[in-house]
């Protein structure tokens, strides 16, 4: 049996980059596309073909999935601001035209957990599923909350908070519970999904084994971190647009970025059905034990 072929899009990204290394490491056949194939070069050193082109640019798109098994779409557009919901579903569209044109068997795609009715970050996410699952080949939908590892925004941001404030306000979405999962079970989702048949198709929720709340995740960043939980003074109308201004001042987090992940900090992001994700056999990390990891990855552990 030859080598599966695929197509990453994203792979720029902290997931999409992770999972580009981990295909090549299985032998996999692997060709990515970027539209600044400079910020993918150490990939191309890897073995990955690199072309250039623009998922909002239908006519750059053509020819990439020629040879292609698996596509797998990992393309995010809040870090461009206003209308990034326009341009993700542009994106998607001639994605998945140009993979059911040229003959791809399978597109997988990660979205995000919970009710997208309040938060347009989240609409976003799954109106791009549905584009993909109407306009391309057959779609493996993963959803899930928060991604934790050393690279991930979501991780640097709880670190940067109990790093730099002693004292934090707490809006009241750090009650809000959640389900984050580790970059490395992700990976392992996206890269075994090819060979679980009952995920083609249908939507497959995926989380860690704990579920928490965002107060609680700062406490156990500290614990893991050796210092004590910081204190939390409790602010219930801070709206989510001075939130993200607020994560803006004391975190890296853009604030392009910030504002849409904050207003999808309003809604629970649990797994409902674990049934998709059953048939994958994969035992997730605690999140206590993916702290412990991208601290060590940093050399800030011990």
């Amino acid at each position: 049996m030859s080598p599966t072929q695929t197509l990453v899009a994203g792979a720029s990204g902290f997931i999409g980059g992770r999972l580009t290394s981990a295909l090549l490491d299985s032998g996999a056949g692997v060709r990515c596309v970027a539209r600044d194939p400079s910020r993918v070069s150490g990939l191309e050193r890897a073995g990955c073909e690199i072309r250039r082109g623009d998922v909002t640019d239908a006519e750059s798109l053509q020819g990439l999935g020629v040879g292609i098994d698996v596509a797998y779409y990992l393309v995010h557009a809040m870090a461009g601001g206003s209308g990034y919901s326009e341009r993700e579903q542009s994106g998607a569209r001639n994605f998945a035209r140009m993979a059911k044109q040229e003959g791809v068997s399978r597109i997988v795609y990660l979205g995000g957990l919970g009710d997208e009715t309040v938060s347009k970050h989240l609409s976003s996410r799954h109106d791009t599923a549905l584009t993909l699952t109407a306009e391309g080949p057959p779609l493996t939908y993963f959803r899930s909350a928060m991604v934790v590892g050393a690279a991930s925004e979501s991780y640097r941001t709880l670190r940067y908070l109990v790093k730099r404030l002693p004292v934090m306000i707490a809006p009241s979405w750090l009650r809000i519970a959640t389900q984050p999962i580790a970059i490395d079970d992700v990976i392992q989702y996206l890269l075994r999904a090819p060979d679980v048949p009952s995920s083609l198709g249908r939507e497959v929720q995926i989380g860690g084994p704990d579920v928490l709340s965002y107060g609680d995740m700062l406490d156990r960043m500290a614990l893991a971190m050796g210092i004590a939980p910081r204190r939390k003074l409790p602010v219930p109308f801070v709206t989510p647009w001075l939130s993200s201004l607020w994560l803006g001042l004391v975190t890296p987090v853009d604030t392009n970025v910030a504002r849409p992940l904050v207003e999808g900090l309003t809604t629970a992001t649990v797994v409902t059905d674990p049934s998709g994700a059953s048939a994958f056999g994969i035992e997730p990390l605690s999140f206590d034990e993916v702290l412990r990891r991208a601290l060590g990855e940093e050399g800030q552990g011990g």
